[in-house]
């Protein structure tokens, strides 16, 4: 079970790195994104790190970038579909949680509670769900939409979503399948339910067509940071990804996230809350700040600002680089990142070409450059001073980042016994300590009926 006066520690691979110049970074890539054995030795190289959580990032389309030579900057050419790379991933792996990104908005709740159920078996109990409901126009079209669902409405479907795909995965029941031979039952059917779900978004029959996960339900993941974002994570996550600029907010942004699970009748250990942070190391920091310059320098103006156009959902073509970030209008994109996009443009007076610079950086993640004693002295600071129940590292270049990260900062918190030396739980719900969920049908029967096909 997880120490609670250790760290969580999750990597979140993105691309060739979350950093845009990443993949063109001479001490990274290019990193083939079609080569499962670069994903492989990330996985294990996490895993050497006991890391928690391999964290597979997704989207249902290209970025909307605008230009043709901004466009082909970008490394997206090769986002593998993350439950297919986290299955082959789990047959590579023993112990590390395996995290994987999947739509509300573009999916179904049936076929997101196999997939999951599924990988949760294939890894023995180490699958999570990352709950997105998309932001983007160009998904929405990609699946015969002329624009995205409004914000709220998005959520109100992740919401019914949610609670669909956990009731499918306790639609069987633990024990249900006892394959005795003698007897001719290969499952008993008085531990298998149909569901009958009529809600607003969904009809699902039910059950699934696959007992229940090791875990009960795979862990979940979710990162809004918006009011019905928040919500929903405070009702029904174990874990939220978040990203903060400054202490201050992010311990305001943990305390809120806390009380509002408890306002849902959870404990403060029931939901981790793990921002989102950008490392840059190096043997001194100047030699950090060094890269970290050199990793801006390879980021071409255009493909910053149509970055940032992207991120706040704003044209900003009828404005010069150089002039300060004008009055926009709320997105119907993701509000959250919007809002800390402009909160970072006001208080820090930033022009448009700045802003752009730092925002297609850090992705409004956190970004800090330094030797591995001031990362993780930075890492203790947010943990002790209750603004972080962890983070979730996101390496610029790959693999060289990671490594760094594993071999160089990992060992100073292990030293200051900041985080664990091995992994204490065979699931990855006991290696966050976190509670197997109770089966709704065992604790009320009446909740489900026999499947018809029975009658």
């Amino acid at each position: 079970m997880l120490d609670p006066h250790q760290l969580i520690l999750a990597v979140f691979i993105h691309n060739s790195g979350s950093h845009p110049g990443g993949w063109r970074y001479p001490e990274g890539g290019p990193l083939d994104q079609h080569d499962f054995s670069n994903f492989a030795r990330l996985a294990k190289k996490a895993e050497q790190g006991k890391l928690h959580i391999y964290f597979s990032g997704d989207s249902m389309g290209y970025p909307n970038i605008k230009g043709r030579e901004a466009f082909a900057a970008t490394d997206y050419a090769g986002k593998l579909e993350p439950s297919t790379l986290l299955g082959a991933l789990a047959a590579v792996t023993h112990q590390i949680g395996l995290v994987a990104t999947m739509s509300t908005t573009f999916n179904e709740p049936y076929a997101v509670a196999r997939r999951f159920a599924s990988l949760d078996h294939i890894s023995g109990g180490r699958a999570g769900w990352n709950v997105v409901t998309s932001t983007s126009s160009i998904e929405a079209r990609n699946f015969g939409f002329d624009r995205i669902m409004d914000h709220d409405r998005r959520y109100e479907r992740a919401e019914e979503f949610v609670d669909v795909v956990r009731r499918l995965w306790d639609s069987w029941e633990d024990g249900a399948i006892i394959r005795d031979a003698a007897a001719g039952r290969y499952f008993s059917p008085d531990r298998v339910h149909q569901l009958d779900h009529e809600g607003e978004f969904f009809r699902v029959a039910g059950p699934l067509n696959i007992g229940r996960p090791p875990q009960g339900h795979p862990v979940i993941v979710q990162a809004g940071g918006s009011p019905p974002g928040r919500a929903l994570a405070a009702r029904t996550a174990d874990l939220i990804f978040t990203a903060q600029n400054n202490l201050d907010d992010a311990r305001a942004f943990y305390d809120d996230m806390k009380q509002r699970a408890a306002g849902f009748g959870r404990g403060p250990a029931k939901l981790k809350v793990i921002p989102s942070v950008q490392f840059i190391v190096g043997a001194t920091e100047q030699e950090a700040k060094r890269k970290q310059q050199e990793l801006i320098e390879l980021i071409p103006d255009a493909l910053a600002i149509q970055t940032l156009q992207l991120q706040i959902g704003a044209n900003l073509s009828h404005c010069s680089p150089d002039d300060p970030l004008p009055e926009i209008a709320k997105t119907e994109g993701g509000q959250w990142v919007q809002e800390q996009i402009v909160k970072m443009a006001r208080e820090d007076k930033l022009s448009i070409r700045e802003l752009a610079r730092r925002v297609v950086v850090s992705r409004a993640s956190l970004v800090r450059a330094g030797t591995p004693e001031q990362i993780a002295d930075f890492c203790e600071e947010w943990f002790r001073a209750g603004a972080a129940d962890g983070f979730s590292i996101t390496p610029n270049y790959l693999p060289e980042n990671l490594d760094e990260f594993v071999d160089e900062v990992v060992p100073i918190l292990q030293a200051r016994r900041l985080f664990r030396t091995d992994y204490e739980g065979t699931t990855l719900r006991e290696n966050l300590g976190l509670e197997r969920p109770a089966n709704s049908f065992s604790l009320d029967p009446s909740l489900g009926t026999e499947p018809e096909i029975w009658s």
